[in-house]
């Protein structure tokens, strides 16, 4: 017998929370269904949802495999929720996304790991710290990190960030299977969390006041970007970006508003900028794209924590190639 531990994305809004259900039967993972007026998904009166699987993984935290699946209507027809469809339908393996996503461990009563006995010193310490004065959640961190390497997910580093208990990892995939990672590595972010008794908050601003937010910045190419590049063609991108700015925005996630505000490394949400190694710009043009005579990778800066890979990956690689 063959364990499936099954994911898939909920019909919740602005964005979507992770399910999960554990399938044991003969053969390979077949389609499944689930109840999706317990989801926001259907209706009480015809509630059959479906689930198709269309990534596998290595269980690290338990026998068998997790299943990575879209949602489709008891019809067989792409769920309205299922973002990953149009994401599907425009990226192919030559796009590489690298994800910076940000996050914060905290406590069941909402409080980030470090701050349960009120507000700590200010920030300056703590990004990429060392010391039990500096870090808080670093073996939660590790777990996680050793838990999608052997998902086989691409987790090309992990660090402290600017905030007490606030953590940073970067996973890199290609064409759609980089949003399927990303989704699984959160649910293994979860699954890890569980095991030390706390909670993941991946809100862009979960603490106001003098603090950095939780982005997820989007580091991008495509074949053209890496091997055939020119100054011409980044600012053209750039360009090309910059006029759909608030369709951007609208993709990369609810309440960026409270992240966005020209501080903490960030610019306006309402302002769009790009610019070499500029942290405060919209779109960063990496130093090393220029020092690699212009060929190389994008970083889009304005994703939120909370946002939609597949949304992110809809709007960059639609808007470029339209």
């Amino acid at each position: 017998m063959n364990k499936y531990e099954y994911i898939w994305l909920d019909g919740f809004e602005p964005e979507p929370t992770l399910r999960s259900k554990v399938k044991v039967t003969d053969g390979e993972a077949p389609e499944w269904s689930f109840d999706g007026s317990s989801t926001q998904q259907a209706e009480g009166g015809s509630s059959d949802c479906l689930l198709l699987p269309v990534q596998q993984y290595e269980n690290p935290t338990n026998e068998g495999s997790l299943v990575m699946c879209q949602v489709h209507t008891g019809e067989h027809e792409t769920h309205p929720s299922n973002t990953r469809a149009a994401a599907e339908a425009v990226a192919s393996d030559e796009w590489w996304f690298g994800f910076e996503q940000e996050y914060f461990f905290t406590d069941n009563n909402g409080n980030p790991l470090g701050w349960e006995e009120g507000t700590p010193r200010p920030q300056g310490d703590y990004y990429c710290g060392v010391g039990s004065n500096n870090v808080v959640g670093r073996e939660i961190s590790d777990a996680h990190l050793d838990a999608c390497l052997d998902a086989g997910i691409e987790l090309t580093g992990t660090n402290a960030e600017v905030a007490l208990g606030q953590w940073e990892y970067q996973c890199l995939g290609k064409g759609i299977k980089a949003g399927d990672d990303l989704w699984v590595s959160r649910y293994l972010l979860h699954k890890v969390a569980e095991e030390f008794g706390v909670c993941v908050n991946i809100h862009p601003k979960p603490k106001t006041g003098d603090w950095n937010g939780s982005g997820m910045h989007t580091n991008f190419s495509n074949e053209e970007m890496r091997s055939s590049g020119s100054e011409e063609l980044f600012n053209s991108m750039c360009e090309k970006l910059g006029a759909v700015h608030k369709e951007g925005i609208a993709s990369y996630g609810s309440d960026n508003d409270m992240r966005l505000t020209g501080l903490h490394e960030t610019q306006s949400i309402d302002q769009f900028s790009y610019g070499v190694s500029d942290r405060g710009a919209s779109i960063r043009i990496p130093i090393y794209t220029v020092e690699h005579d212009w060929n190389g990778y994008l970083e889009d800066r304005r994703p939120a924590s909370n946002a939609d890979p597949y949304k992110i990956i809809a709007h960059i690689v639609g808007t470029l190639t339209s």
